[in-house]
């Protein structure tokens, strides 16, 4: 294992922002990204586990702790089944399933991060999660200090959340296994309905797998969410905060609110979300409140491709960033009655 004392974050974070971390760690296996976490545990140490970098916003103080980045490689395919170590790259690992005929992730071409950290948000786009493939999850368990397998039913799914995600402490992802489908080199059915029109195709179509991969890597880069080191506008968690989702009651209320400020004839995003509930575009709401792509006079601004997506221009501080992710929260709360909620985790920090 590497290891550094008062070592920088920021350039492990998409965000490229961040103080540094009393002591950092860098594993290439699991034996050793579970040898780091029981030494954490062990000694009272608090730990931070960093894949890709690509959901952080760390505060400018740093970490002081451990910061444990897994770097764990391992592919295997398996017929229809992969099998992913926690520290692969989630874009090339989409790329070769595309390249081995196998449907199930294309649509999550582009989106940067590891692989580990692909069920504990519950990673989707354009119409596809990874719940829908996950299969299991290898996991060290802190509180029992063992390895565990969980089925996908155990993950307790949900939009861009889970079982990980809601007991953050708890659980290490080690690999992930994905269940695919061998399509004749066809993607999945196309359930988005923006990238069914840029593939000209009907939505619950099929089309060449790679066809598939790259319309959604177009359509994501021109909304500034390829990685780019040369473009701000990627220096960004992608989507900043969650779509609302709300009860009939919240969303009643909403709807009232939508059209007392926009007219009578204003009709909002809404997509069922199941129980009763409805889910709504955080994109339309940040823009109809005023924040439009561009938004912002400091270093930290809305990316001027897509209103979710906030950004540093370059010498950002996460202070920076905070600032003007609570003037959008609390415009939107003013204009709609609606509060949006971050999907990046923060570190030492919060909205």
């Amino acid at each position: 294992m590497q290891e550094l004392h008062d070592a920088p974050l920021a350039p492990l974070t998409t965000f490229r922002l961040g103080g540094p971390a009393t002591r950092l760690v860098t594993a290439t296996t699991d034996a050793e990204v579970i040898a780091a976490v029981r030494a954490a545990d062990d000694s009272g140490t608090p730990l931070l586990v960093i894949g890709g970098g690509s959901n952080l916003v760390i505060g400018d103080k740093g970490f002081d702790g451990t910061a444990l980045r897994i770097a764990t490689t391992g592919v295997e395919l398996r017929g229809t089944t992969l099998e992913l170590a926690a520290g692969e790259v989630w874009t090339d690992a989409v790329a070769r399933t595309v390249e081995a005929g196998l449907a199930g992730i294309e649509c999550l071409a582009g989106i940067p991060g590891s692989a580990g950290a692909t069920p504990i948000q519950n990673v989707g786009a354009y119409g596809q999660e990874v719940s829908s493939t996950v299969t299991e999850v290898v996991a060290y368990d802190r509180r029992t200090g063992g390895t565990v397998t969980l089925a996908n039913e155990e993950c307790a799914f949900s939009y861009r959340h889970s079982r990980f995600k809601a007991d953050p402490e708890r659980y290490v992802v080690l690999r992930v296994r994905f269940g695919l489908e061998d399509a004749g080199g066809l993607s999945a059915p196309v359930r988005y309905a923006e990238a069914a029109r840029a593939l000209g195709v009907e939505p619950g179509d099929r089309v060449p797998l790679a066809d598939a991969r790259e319309t959604v890597l177009k359509l994501r880069a021109g909304k500034g969410m390829v990685l780019d080191p040369e473009d701000h506008d990627t220096w960004s968690a992608g989507s900043f905060f969650t779509n609302p989702i709300l009860t009939d009651e919240q969303f009643a209320a909403f709807h009232a609110r939508v059209r007392e400020r926009l007219g009578d004839a204003a009709e909002p995003p809404a997509y069922p979300a199941g129980d009763g509930r409805t889910k709504t575009s955080a994109a339309w709401l940040i823009d109809k409140a005023g924040f439009t792509k561009g938004y912002g006079s400091g270093a930290a601004r809305i990316s001027t491709k897509h209103t979710l997506a906030l950004t540093n221009r370059g010498g950002a501080t996460t202070e920076d960033l905070l600032e003007l992710a609570r003037e959008v929260v609390a415009g939107v709360r003013k204009a709609f009655g609606v509060t949006l909620v971050n999907e990046p985790v923060t570190v030492g920090v919060s909205l």
